[in-house]
């Protein structure tokens, strides 16, 4: 954001909500960071003291297990993460890394709560978006929980192909160690399941470019688990 958010055209729908001497606050209160891929934009167990809003690009939400890391999710831009932490802790609770070239805004944390306090519409559309994260987050919890390994390779890569990048062709953005993570299994599994697939032609893989060829079977893998 520069310091007029009226023009931003990654403006969030929240952000629209705002009067224009609310817009001239953020712009003044918030600093914008770009980050390489690797690198850390949220460290856990850091005091939460800004707002996080992801500007552009791809970012991967990680937490340290008891045995391993865990990717809780993969998150394209424009979004806010963190917000349950910057309401109910002092800490944040995951990591959250670029995947990808990404522009990072962080708002003064106590500048966005007045938001909420002075503009109801803007609250609304926070809510809307925590509630939206949290019906993700049961989901994926039920699909970690029901469906076997398979189907959760399945499952990510028509994730990437519909979601992050709206192409049945695209260039993985993480680890086979990282998709392993991602689904709850190893990377060796990761990258058996991959090779399966194409050897059975339900994609194409050559390196970490995918190309889906059977949309319809890959489906049925990801629905039936």
């Amino acid at each position: 954001m520069d310091n007029n958010c009226r023009h931003c055209r990654f403006m969030s729908t929240a952000t629209t909500k705002l009067k224009d001497e609310q817009l001239e606050v953020m712009g003044s209160s918030c600093a914008e960071v770009h980050f390489k891929p690797g690198e850390i934009i949220v460290k856990q167990n850091a005091l939460s003291t800004n707002v996080t809003y992801i500007k552009s690009g791809l970012v991967k939400i990680h937490t340290a297990g008891p045995v391993k890391e865990r990717i809780l999710k993969i998150i394209k831009a424009p979004r806010y993460i963190c917000l349950p932490s910057n309401f109910s802790e002092k800490v944040n609770h995951f990591s959250a890394t670029a995947i990808e070239e990404t522009s990072v805004c962080f708002l003064d944390l106590s500048t966005f709560k007045k938001f909420i306090y002075e503009n109801g519409d803007f609250a609304y559309q926070i809510i809307i978006d925590m509630s939206r994260n949290e019906l993700r987050n049961f989901q994926n919890c039920l699909n970690n929980a029901q469906k076997q390994t398979t189907g959760r390779i399945a499952e990510a890569i028509l994730f990437f192909a519909d979601e992050i990048y709206k192409s049945n062709n695209f260039v993985l953005p993480i680890s086979r160690q990282e998709l392993g993570d991602l689904v709850g299994t190893t990377r060796e599994s990761a990258s058996r399941i991959l090779s399966d697939f194409h050897n059975e032609k339900i994609i194409h893989l050559d390196g970490k470019s995918i190309t889906i060829l059977n949309q319809k079977l890959l489906n049925d893998i990801s629905e039936k688990g």
